[in-house]
């Protein structure tokens, strides 16, 4: 990390405003109370809650601005003692100080997703009405498990389930809720699963028989998020099964037709199959319409993770993707990720709204069964959370401001700067591709032709590691087939082939020279352990 380098400097904005809290210590526990309600936003505090944030997002405007790559290569040995050197229990006393601090903290070493050659993640460029919606749903801090802490941020949030359970297609029975991500989702999901595959149990002790022989379905590429889910659940630790993907990383029907086979002669209750529509690593669609007709015949609940692909919901050229989505007893979509959203922004939704149900608890003081009769809609009732952020007015905003064909506009780009990026990275020699992603991620290694295959491996992870530090690029990595691979994942429409370019010219330039240091201490590989010859 080198500060001098810093490309916005630490000189503060104009003094705090005049109604800020004085910084003169209280003496008298009366005088303490009154120093700390002036920090509470009320009437009489609105001129410094104003001005605090014009100062925030002044600071961060500028740090925007200024940005010229993605990260500054800061290590977690130089961060945590500057953090940990904190003390806490001696506060700054106000907000300009606290801003200054939390520069060198934080922000001057954040990592920024609107930077163009931030390709690591499924991290997005946010759109500017959300963020509007951010700074209001904290400010007035409603919670949406009950009706008398939210008023209409309520039906705001119901609105905007009933018009994407619309756009996927559910039909007039359809519901759901927002969640704080595609893995609070997918859990969600699965747990109405399960609960409607032990419904017919009898007793406690038929449920508890029932529940270790239950097993989920699921592909090889699909999201780790599942077994997360069945070891919360209860359920036995070989729950999950795998099913073969095709060559192009897709659930393979006729292998899930040999796990559902199987797992009926050996008495074990498929309670859910989960396909995937937009793998983390590749982007693919498991083949919907053919999952439907197969979860239908035997009786299995169909979950649709599309955490990543929901942005085709709004896609003026690609929703044909999601066809057969609309048969899915539920859906995860992730706004976070394809709808230009901060985190979190994420729903379920349901095709049956009756099996919410089996989330719904009442408590005396919360939300009395009695609420229900008195038609009060109280959100708690099909939620997993009790107090929840209104995280559904960032999505409101965006959709009345920008309006859906906007999203879909920005989706489709991505999606078509990932075709231009695999093309770039397949017809150059220095690299092999993965499967071609039909959404936005473009998987590859650095593999020249006679390159040793284990040297490859190490020059890849070598590579990334050079473009965090020194900030110039984010790449993922991940592994395909048992070797190393790297991995753009296009959401911000500003990344142009250039960029592309020059990233895997860095690729290239640091692989390349790493693979030359230690070829000698790869001589002895046997030649079938080397990279194809393109």
């Amino acid at each position: 990390m080198n500060p001098s380098a810093d490309p916005v400097d630490a000189v503060p904005l104009d003094g705090a405003p005049t109604s800020a809290p004085s910084d003169v210590k209280p003496t008298s526990p009366g005088a303490v109370v009154d120093a700390a309600q002036a920090y509470l936003l009320a009437n009489g505090s609105v001129d410094h809650y104003r001005q605090s944030l014009v100062d925030g997002v002044e600071r961060v405007a500028r740090r925007v601005a200024a940005v010229d790559r993605p990260f500054t290569g800061v290590t977690p040995d130089e961060l945590a003692p500057l953090v940990g050197g904190i003390e806490l229990d001696r506060p700054l006393g106000d907000h300009i100080t606290a801003l200054n601090e939390l520069d060198e903290l934080w922000l001057r070493d954040a990592v920024w997703f609107h930077h163009p050659r931030s390709l690591a993640h499924l991290n997005c460029p946010v759109a500017i009405p959300a963020l509007l919606g951010e700074a209001m749903l904290t400010a007035v801090n409603p919670s949406l498990d009950t009706w008398d802490q939210s008023a209409g941020a309520t039906f705001i949030e119901r609105r905007l389930i009933e018009w994407t359970a619309t756009r996927i297609g559910l039909g007039p029975t359809a519901d759901g809720i927002f969640t704080s991500g595609g893995t609070q989702s997918n859990l969600h999901a699965l747990l109405l699963a399960r609960e409607e595959a032990v419904a017919h149990a009898v007793d406690a002790d038929a449920r508890a028989a029932l529940l270790p022989r239950l097993r989920i379905l699921t592909s090889s590429a699909g999201h780790f998020s599942v077994q997360k889910a069945a070891k919360l659940l209860g359920l036995a630790p070989d729950a999950v099964i795998t099913v073969e993907t095709d060559a192009a990383r897709r659930m393979c029907p006729q292998a899930l037709d040999r796990e559902l086979e199987r797992c009926q002669r050996a008495d074990l209750p498929v309670m859910a199959v989960v396909a995937t529509a937009g793998t983390t690593d590749f982007g693919t669609i498991d083949p919907l319409p053919e999952l439907v007709g197969r979860c239908a015949a035997a009786g299995v609940w169909l979950h649709v993770d599309a955490a990543y692909g929901c942005g085709l919901l709004v896609s003026p050229t690609r929703r044909h993707l999601l066809d057969g989505i609309e048969q899915a007893d539920s859906v995860t979509v992730d706004y976070h990720k394809s709808f230009f959203q901060p985190v979190s922004s994420s729903a379920l939704l349901v095709r049956d709204r009756q099996v919410l149900r089996h989330a719904t608890y009442h408590a005396d003081y919360l939300n009395p069964a009695r609420a229900v009769a008195e038609r009060i809609p109280n959100q708690v009732d099909k939620s997993l959370q009790t107090t929840r952020r209104f995280d559904a007015l960032k999505l409101w905003l965006t959709l009345r401001v920008m309006g859906p064909d906007a999203i879909g506009a920005l989706f489709d780009e991505v999606c078509l700067r990932a075709v231009d990026a695999w093309a770039l990275a397949d017809a150059d020699p220095r690299f092999e591709v993965a499967a071609r992603s039909p959404l936005s991620t473009v998987v590859f290694r650095w593999c020249p032709a006679g390159t040793d295959a284990e040297l490859a491996d190490e020059a890849n992870r070598h590579a990334r590691a050079q473009l965090t530090a020194s900030g110039a690029a984010m790449v993922a990595g991940t592994m395909v087939d048992g070797r190393a691979h790297l991995k753009f994942t296009l959401l911000n429409p500003a990344t142009t082939s250039a960029d592309v370019t020059l990233v895997l010219d860095l690729i290239a330039e640091h692989a390349g020279r790493y693979a030359h240091d230690h070829a000698s201490e790869q001589s002895d590989r046997p030649a079938d352990l080397s990279c194809s010859v393109a």
